[in-house]
């Protein structure tokens, strides 16, 4: 079976198609990761929350999406489909704990390094063995119907490492509104913090900082481990008290935020 990347957009299925789609994601993450290597350290930071932004929501839309297809259609789905979600979950692990070290420390270059070895070997175990069974079974319009499913959850997805949460419906699919807001909320509050001057860059920074601990609250709610496999299961940490203090915190925090750029006018808050 020839690897999609191998593949001309007619023998993909066309434009729509969900490889197509899939394609010219890969292509873009290999230029940011391309970005990334010749960035220094402290020009990393946004090349980073692009990748996020692109990797967390296609690799949402293919657990939510694509693989619950592939695991009713093919006899060795299950195994198929486990092996991309183990890679998913490292990923998620990893990049939580790359939040949590100083930018440009050794730690923080060792566990960015491996986040990059594991992306490209995610990308070359969908192109070349999983996508690859998944257009043997499906006709073209098929594939062009589930690229349109797998664009429109994408577009509503969490864009951001959450290592608790379910790999596989319905625990994913409980978490998507929640941890999408939170996520999209702290993307537009990072995306500023090198804009800002002043006061607003700490006051960011602690709002940036409480959305994350919201979010990973969220991930230990009742209900976000569902249908997950126990191979990719994480126990949670943390008393009830101080998640749900984070909880309700961070969601009063970002009650605030939107207030603040509601009224912030012409401000540093606001999208230049």
């Amino acid at each position: 079976m020839a690897s999609i990347a191998d593949q001309s957009v007619a023998e993909l299925g066309g434009r729509s198609s969900v490889l197509v789609r899939q394609k010219r994601d890969h292509v873009e993450l290999d230029g940011l990761l391309q970005e990334l290597s010749a960035a220094p350290a402290h020009e990393q930071g946004p090349i980073l929350l692009r990748i996020y932004r692109l990797v967390f929501p296609h690799a949402f839309a293919e657990e939510a999406v694509l693989w619950p297809v592939i695991r009713r259609l093919l006899p060795d789905g299950h195994a198929l489909t486990l092996q991309v979600e183990l890679e998913h979950q490292q990923i998620n692990a990893l990049v939580t704990e790359l939040e949590a070290l100083p930018a440009g420390s050794p730690a923080h270059r060792h566990t960015l390094d491996r986040v990059v070895r594991l992306l490209k070997e995610d990308v070359r175990d969908e192109e070349d063995k999983l996508l690859p069974r998944l257009q043997a079974v499906l006709s073209p319009a098929k594939l062009r119907l589930l690229g349109l499913a797998w664009d429109l959850v994408r577009a509503i997805a969490p864009t951001r490492a959450h290592p608790i949460v379910s790999r596989r419906p319905p625990g994913n699919i409980l978490a998507a509104l929640p941890l999408a807001l939170l996520d999209r909320l702290r993307d537009s509050l990072d995306a500023r913090i090198g804009q800002s001057a002043g006061s607003v860059g700490p006051v960011a920074r602690r709002l940036s900082l409480a959305l994350r601990r919201s979010s990973h609250a969220v991930e230990r709610l009742p209900g976000m481990k569902r249908g997950e496999d126990p191979a990719t299961r994480v126990r949670g940490s943390g008393s009830k008290t101080s998640r749900t203090r984070y909880l309700v915190g961070g969601v009063g925090l970002a009650a605030a935020l939107i207030f603040v750029r509601s009224r912030a006018g012409t401000g540093s808050l606001r999208r230049a």
